[in-house]
C-alpha cells in the first residue's frame, strides 16, 4: 500500500555516526547539540528566537502560558486538528470555543471567529491544517482590532509561507511538531518560535522546571513553576542531520501537492482546495472534497493507495463537552473531506497511478 504518512530519516551512513558519537559522548541531556539545533532550525524558518522542546504539545502549552491563559479564559479554536491542539488549551485551564471553517479550505473562518469573541477571549488558535495556511491577512487584522494574540499551530506546516516569508517568522507564537510522521522528525520533539526576547527567556526557564540553565544550578531562583519539556542532545543530533535534507524533503511534498492541484482539476465528484491570499501551502497531506467518500477510499485501497480523513473532529471527545455548538459549514466539509498521500516517498509512477485511479471513478 502507498501510505498516507511515512517518516523520513537520513541515510544511515550520515545519521548513525553522529548518533553514536553523541550517545557515547557522556552528555546526552540538554546541551550544546540542542542549542546548535535551535540555531540552525531558527535559520531555516528565519526566526532566531526558536526554542526546542520534547513535543509540539509542550510547545503549545508553553505558548498558552506565555499568553497568560488561566482558568476561566476562553481560546477560540478549530475542531479540525489533531487532539493535542485543544488538549493543550484544557491543560492551561481555559475553555475551548469552536469557530466554524471556510467551506473551501477547512481552515478557521475569520468572520466566524470574530462572532465568537467575548470579554473572556484571551487567544485565537490558528491551525495551518495539512500544510494549508489560514487567512492571516484577516486574522492579523482581527488580532490588532481586539488586542487578542494569535497562536499559530504549524505542526503540519513546516515550509509553508505567508507574504513570501516562512511560517514561524511572522507571528508572536508559532509551534512546530517534530513528531515521527511530520515533514521533519527528530523521532519526537517540537519547536516554539517567538518574537519577544522576554518570552524566549521565559520559555527557556519553563521548559526546565523554572530553572535558568544559563546560570549555575546553585545560583538559580525559581520564580515560576516549570516543566520537564526540554529536548535532549540525542533528538537534537537527529534534528541537525535532518536539517541537511529538510529543503529537499519539504520541496518534494510541495512538488507532489502542486502536481495534484493540476492533475485533479475538473474531475466529477472531486473539489480541490482554495489557498488563502498571500499564502503558500507545504502540503503535509493533500486535502480534497469528494462525493461518496466511503466508495472513494475503498476504490483507492483496492488499488493499493491509502486515503483517509485521518483526524476525528475534536468536538466528538467528551473532554470538550462544554464547548458543543453548531458548526454547519464544518459539518458539510467533514462529510466529504479526504486526504491523499503527498510526501517524499511518492514516485512519479505513484503520483500518476493515484490520479488515474481517481479519474477512473469510484
Amino acid at each position: 500500500m502507498i501510505p498516507i504518512v511515512k517518516p523520513y530519516l537520513p541515510p544511515p551512513d550520515d545519521l548513525m555516526p553522529a548518533l553514536e558519537e553523541i550517545l557515547y559522548s557522556g552528555y546526552i541531556a540538554e546541551g550544546e547539540k540542542v542549542y546548535e539545533f535551535e540555531k540552525k532550525f531558527g535559520s531555516y524558518i528565519e526566526n532566531p528566537l526558536s526554542i526546542s522542546l520534547n513535543s509540539g504539545t509542550a510547545a503549545l502549552h508553553i505558548a498558552l502560558l506565555l499568553v497568560g491563559i488561566k482558568p476561566g479564559d476562553e481560546v477560540i479554536s478549530t475542531v479540525l486538528t489533531a487532539e493535542p491542539t485543544n488538549v493543550a488549551i484544557k491543560l492551561a485551564g481555559a475553555k475551548v470555543v469552536w469557530a466554524d471553517v471556510q467551506k473551501d479550505t477547512g481552515l478557521l473562518d475569520p468572520e466566524s471567529v470574530r462572532s465568537k469573541i467575548t470579554s473572556k477571549t484571551k487567544a485565537i488558535m490558528l491551525v495551518h491544517y495539512a500544510g494549508m495556511v489560514c487567512d492571516l491577512d484577516a486574522f492579523n487584522s482581527i488580532s490588532k482590532e481586539y488586542n487578542i494574540p494569535i497562536i499559530e499551530d504549524a505542526a503540519h506546516a513546516l515550509g509553508a509561507r505567508y507574504n513570501e516569508m516562512p511560517i514561524g517568522s511572522n507571528a508572536p507564537y508559532t509551534i512546530f511538531s517534530l513528531q515521527a510522521i511530520k515533514h521533519m522528525t527528530t523521532v519526537d520533539g517540537g519547536v516554539l518560535a517567538l518574537k519577544s526576547q522576554a518570552h524566549y527567556d521565559q520559555a527557556r526557564r519553563l521548559r526546565w522546571f523554572g530553572l535558568d540553565k544559563k546560570k549555575p544550578r546553585l545560583e538559580n531562583d525559581i520564580t515560576q513553576a516549570g516543566y520537564k519539556y526540554h529536548m535532549n542532545n540525542v533528538n537534537a543530533t537527529i534534528g541537525l542531520i535532518q536539517l541537511r535534507y529538510v529543503q529537499s524533503i519539504v520541496q518534494s511534498y510541495i512538488d507532489n501537492g502542486q502536481f495534484f492541484d493540476k492533475s485533479l482539476q475538473e474531475i466529477a465528484g472531486v473539489e480541490l482546495m482554495r489557498y488563502n491570499h498571500n499564502t503558500r501551502p507545504s502540503y503535509w497531506l493533500y486535502t480534497c472534497l469528494v462525493e461518496n467518500r466511503t466508495g472513494f477510499i475503498r476504490k483507492l485501497a483496492e488499488s493499493g493507495i491509502t486515503a483517509s480523513e485521518l483526524h476525528l473532529r475534536n468536538d466528538r471527545h467528551s473532554l470538550f463537552a462544554e464547548s458543543t455548538c453548531s458548526l454547519p459549514i464544518f459539518d458539510e466539509f467533514y462529510k466529504r473531506m479526504v486526504h491523499l498521500p503527498c510526501g517524499w516517498w511518492l514516485s512519479n509512477e505513484d503520483r500518476d497511478k493515484i490520479v488515474q485511479v481517481i479519474k477512473n471513478g469510484w
